[in-house]
């Protein structure tokens, strides 16, 4: 066979591999959906219908009501992606939640079991949906692989009270384990037809009212950490550490799990990069936040048992809505820049 053949040939092989697989890279995509997965950062209602029907779970086939009674004070970041862009959102996210329960279990006393998790309920949720079909015999999940994206924003709960932070994770357990278990949970999604991701890396958690240093407002006992000791700079500088450290293996392992391990053939990634975009927020707020913007002050303010509450006024002017979320207003920035990732071309993101 001859040269000229021989790339004749290859062109060929090529266009039929791309006529069976028409997914295109970022930025040449149009999305028509979003499936989320995550903690009370990205949580609608999914937490609430556990905690209103004595733990058990929404049914297959559940219609997630929208909410704006959510941790951030209002309407979470992937309401504003879909109002924005009119994609579909599927939110599987439950406040509370970790990766896996059998790395980071967390009681909710509520529902009298660990709080449901990526790995053993929100993952299995979404697949159960996709498989179920309407009466109209429509699926329940009317979404392609090439048109849909699939979110994962967990690890706030994973590395904080009660969990890695404070020694509480299951014997033997590390946090290796959970950031193993962010790419098992993308295994799921992938062999059930996901083929475009986006990881949403760990917000600059050192820098809330809950784990920041007495410098910047760091908080003592609260209804969120009762018990919380006296040393809150050592546990501001523990948080900063885990927090760096996770984010810098999701910058090397995901193209590593991509490329040199070939974990997911065929599959497009990008790595949000949340610390750097709420860490800049933090710093140059008059960009983002409306005049007087507050960084290290928090809008939502309640007793130690989470009772009697009471929001400041200029709610639009704070980046932290209480002791640990993000306020309305960073979500709608988040929202923003999420939809600029879709784009292709987003400074706080790295695509594969």
């Amino acid at each position: 066979m001859c040269q000229l053949t021989r790339i004749l040939a290859i062109f060929t092989l090529g266009q039929h591999l791309a006529d069976a697989h028409p997914l295109r890279s970022w930025g040449s995509q149009q999305f028509k959906s979003l499936v989320s997965f995550g903690n009370s950062y990205t949580d609608q209602s999914r937490l609430n219908y556990f905690t209103e029907h004595n733990g058990s779970p929404p049914p297959v086939g559940w219609e997630q009501p929208d909410s704006k009674n959510t941790a951030s004070g209002g309407y979470v970041w992937g309401h504003y992606v879909s109002e924005k862009t009119n994609l579909k959102l599927y939110n599987y996210a439950v406040s509370g939640a970790v990766c896996s329960n059998k790395i980071t279990p967390r009681m909710l006393d509520s529902i009298n079991a660990p709080y449901p998790s990526v790995l053993e309920y929100e993952v299995p949720a979404y697949v159960a949906d996709s498989n179920h079909l309407l009466k109209s015999g429509k699926p329940f999940l009317d979404i392609s692989s090439a048109d849909t994206v699939y979110s994962m924003w967990i690890g706030t709960n994973d590395l904080g009270e009660d969990a890695f932070l404070t020694d509480s994770q299951v014997s033997g357990k590390t946090i290796p384990d959970y950031i193993e278990c962010i790419y098992q949970a993308f295994d799921q999604i992938y062999n059930n037809g996901g083929r475009y991701f986006v990881l949403m890396n760990i917000a600059p958690l050192q820098l809330t009212p809950l784990y920041g240093t007495p410098e910047n407002h760091g908080v003592g006992p609260n209804h969120y950490w009762p018990d919380k000791p006296q040393n809150i700079t050592e546990v501001s500088y523990r948080m900063w550490e885990q927090v760096v450290s996770v984010n810098a293996v999701f910058k090397y392992q995901t193209p590593y799990e991509l490329l040199i391990k070939r974990r997911y053939p065929g599959a497009f990634f990008a790595v949000m990069d949340m610390y750097s975009l709420i860490s800049d927020i933090y710093h140059n707020p008059s960009n983002y936040l409306k005049h007087p913007a507050n960084v290290t002050g928090f809008n939502n303010h309640c007793d130690i048992t989470g009772q009697n509450c009471k929001r400041l006024p200029n709610h639009d002017s704070f980046l932290w809505f209480d002791e640990l979320h993000a306020s309305q207003r960073t979500d709608q920035i988040i929202a923003e820049k999420f939809i600029e990732v879709l784009g292709g071309t987003s400074k706080w993101a790295t695509y594969w």
